[in-house]
């Protein structure tokens, strides 16, 4: 059952990634690359902070540090500790099959992807946190992050399992950071 599963998996990266073309590689690598996102993690932040209660802005922004913190370090046990799976670009069986688009092909396992569950972590917890104000958010930010794992895979280093585990992992710590951040903020209203 489960060499099939990694069967799938494979046959359904080698399709997703040969579907590539030159002419798309410059936008997925731009969208791959944390780095531009940046002006958008600074207007959410804003966002955060010009909530009804801003004096406990610090400790939501704590609460975001410890979340992708965490959820760093777990998809590194993950990758290096307990599957140890190869990135498809680093599979010997892959070679030649594989279309790699980044310079280099980035760590030797990749099981689960950190983009993607940092990502769809962002989204959850400030699509949650933001939601009073802006209905559609939650949604937008999901499928950003969606396009952040299919990211992944276009461009060699990732098999969608790894993506689709990333998610799942990171839906469930955006979401329980942000229920631990309104914990913390109506234990901040009550003194």
């Amino acid at each position: 059952m489960l060499e099939q599963l990694v069967q799938l998996d494979t046959d359904l990266f080698l399709y997703l990634n040969n579907l590539g073309t030159t002419t798309w590689d410059p936008f997925w690598m731009f969208y791959t690359t944390k780095f531009y996102w940046i002006p958008l993690y600074a207007v959410l932040l804003f966002l955060i902070y010009k909530m009804p209660n801003p004096k406990i802005f610090i400790l939501t922004v704590v609460l975001i540090v410890l979340m992708i913190s965490f959820t760093d370090q777990i998809t590194n046990v993950f990758k290096k500790v307990l599957v140890m799976r190869l990135r498809p670009c680093h599979d010997p069986l892959l070679e030649g099959l594989v279309r790699l688009v980044k310079p280099n092909c980035g760590g030797q396992f990749g099981y689960f992807s950190g983009h993607a569950s940092n990502s769809m972590a962002v989204a959850i917890f400030t699509g949650f946190m933001l939601r009073y104000r802006f209905k559609y958010l939650l949604y937008i930010l999901i499928a950003w992050s969606i396009g952040m794992g299919y990211s992944r895979i276009y461009i060699g280093v990732h098999y969608p399992l790894d993506v689709l585990s990333g998610w799942v992992f990171g839906g469930l710590s955006g979401y329980m950071f942000y229920r631990l951040d309104k914990y913390f903020q109506n234990r901040f209203r009550m003194r």
